[in-house]
């Protein structure tokens, strides 16, 4: 039997209990609505939002690899343009030198076609001086190797290696000089196979160049994917179903008003205990 007292009002502690209980559901239903997440900090779910944070920087660091790629990339394409430039300027050289290579010429043409050849010999050295992007020229000498970031971590990258355009490089070979020229028929012919040489060799640094973009571009796609799919991730970890929540919250609401109710009728029950003394 219920003890009647005016002291101890066990009805009210119960009722009071369940509304303390439905006031913090219905706390954490708002909180989650107006964060849009379920797991906003370490307290509402520690190992979860540990993995979550884990993912986050994983993510965050991926913009510095795609920066990284995108750079890489555009420095490359920057070499490769260049390239394509000093290729052209190389094949009306060899056109310049082959008529040149003509016995029957006299020898102002001749002289004509070498001012040509000078002016376009000139023009190399100019195109590959100002093959730059951020300050890096993948086409002078001792010129810029791009090393882009690979992963988030850092311990990898994609390596893109210089290729030294200028007169006199690597890839003209030494006999092109910044002072090539001819001023007869047999210098213009012996200059012609330069040329040829010189062309062949542009045309695999260009390839290089191209492979190393192409490569840098599949991954800085790979990147944006891969970042995508973390993001994705992070959001079913701690991620808030909205509409489950809104149902959840009109539910609460209602308790809410059902609990004061109960804890108005267990406060007045002991008023009842007056009619005993009348």
């Amino acid at each position: 039997m219920a003890l009647n007292s005016v002291n101890t009002n066990v009805g009210a502690m119960i009722a009071l209990q369940n509304l303390n209980s439905t006031n913090s559901e219905l706390a954490t239903v708002q909180a989650r609505i107006n964060t849009g997440k379920k797991v906003g900090s370490a307290k509402d779910n520690g190992a979860v939002w540990a993995i979550a944070q884990s993912q986050r920087s994983e993510s965050t660091a991926l913009n510095s690899v795609k920066e990284s790629l995108q750079r890489g990339q555009s420095t490359v394409d920057v070499a490769m343009a260049a390239g394509e430039t000093v290729s052209d300027l190389l094949v009306q050289m060899k056109e310049k030198a082959l008529a040149a290579s003509d016995t029957t010429l006299n020898t102002t043409s001749r002289n004509a076609l070498a001012e040509d050849f000078k002016a376009l010999r000139d023009q190399i050295g100019k195109t590959v001086a100002n093959a730059e992007f951020n300050g890096a020229n993948m086409l002078k000498t001792s010129g810029t190797t791009v090393q882009a970031l690979a992963n988030a971590k850092g311990t990898s990258s994609i390596t893109v290696q210089a290729q030294n355009m200028g007169l006199g490089g690597t890839v003209l070979t030494a006999s092109l000089s910044s002072t090539v020229t001819f001023t007869t028929a047999t210098q213009a012919k012996g200059i012609v196979s330069l040329m040829n040489t010189a062309l062949d060799k542009v045309s695999t640094a260009l390839t290089k160049l191209g492979t190393g973009s192409k490569a840098l571009g599949t991954h800085l796609d790979f990147t944006t994917k891969l970042q995508d799919s973390l993001d994705a991730g992070v959001g079913n970890l701690v991620d808030a179903d909205l509409a489950k929540e809104s149902a959840r919250l009109q539910a609460l609401q209602t308790k809410q008003q059902l609990g004061i109710q109960a804890l108005s009728i267990a406060n007045s029950s002991s008023s009842t205990l007056l009619s005993l003394f009348r």
